[in-house]
């Protein structure tokens, strides 16, 4: 039996490998180093997630809404993205020099964290106020719930911001630049889908292999959770009294 933290050698293989000859890599979208015992920084890593969790999000509901709006905005993501790759490979600043053991860029302006949270902040505040501005939203009670999740994704945006400064990921310089980035591309992004995008939803939704994805456009639906909620309760009531009466 082996001893506690040993490991079983594969049979056959006992000498193929070695701790001196082979290095071993991980693959990972992100990893994030706090200082051992420092709370604060280890939920400011936690918090330094935050793009990771919006990804995972948006690929839920891709795969359970398939609304066009939702591909709109992650393609907006990705370009984001690219934006920020190709300024950093412009702009070829390093990090500061603070002993990370793994770093998976060597380049730091821009922040990538900064100028994706502050795109996705920016957008999703803009869609709130022009894009969800209906009549039937005009008391303060109705409205509370759009000022909540602005003051909150703006709060988050600063907050990861801070965390990529305090675990050392950055200077300041590099998250202000990823924000100078990632506003006016969030700005720029949804004026292209509000105006350029969304008046072809309705086509785009009606081509074959949007049918066959069952791709939709909700564009025209106010509320398109209680519209929702309606239809299938409409639905099993309707289902409910012929399976009624079938039984009779």
């Amino acid at each position: 039996m082996a001893a506690e933290g040993e490991c079983l050698p594969v049979w056959g293989e006992e000498n193929l490998y070695s701790e001196q000859t082979t290095r071993w890599k991980p693959i990972s979208l992100t990893h994030v180093e706090y200082e051992e015992g420092d709370l604060i920084g280890k939920g400011l890593a936690w918090c330094s997630l935050t793009p990771v969790f919006i990804l995972v999000g948006f690929g839920t509901l891709l795969l359970f809404r398939r609304e066009l709006h939702t591909i709109s905005f992650l393609a907006g993501i990705l370009l984001n993205e690219a934006v920020n790759w190709v300024l950093k490979h412009l702009i070829r600043e390093p990090r500061p020099c603070r002993g990370h053991s793994v770093v998976f860029s060597e380049y730091g302006m821009p922040s990538s964290h900064a100028q994706f949270m502050w795109f996705f902040s920016t957008y999703i505040i803009l869609f709130l106020y022009v894009r969800l501005h209906q009549s039937y939203t005009s008391t303060l009670l109705e409205n509370m719930w759009k000022h909540l999740t602005a003051v909150g994704v703006f709060l988050l945006s600063m907050l990861v911001s801070y965390s990529r400064v305090y675990l050392r990921y950055h200077t300041t310089v590099q998250v202000a630049a990823g924000a100078v980035a990632g506003i006016p591309l969030g700005i720029v992004w949804f004026a292209i889908v509000q105006l350029a995008l969304t008046p072809w939803f309705p086509m785009i939704a009606a081509w074959p292999i949007c049918e066959l994805f069952m791709v939709r456009d909700s564009t025209l639906i106010p509320n398109i959770l209680w519209f929702e909620y309606t239809a299938a309760r409409a639905e099993a009531r309707t289902r409910h009294r012929k399976l009624g009466t079938k039984c009779q």
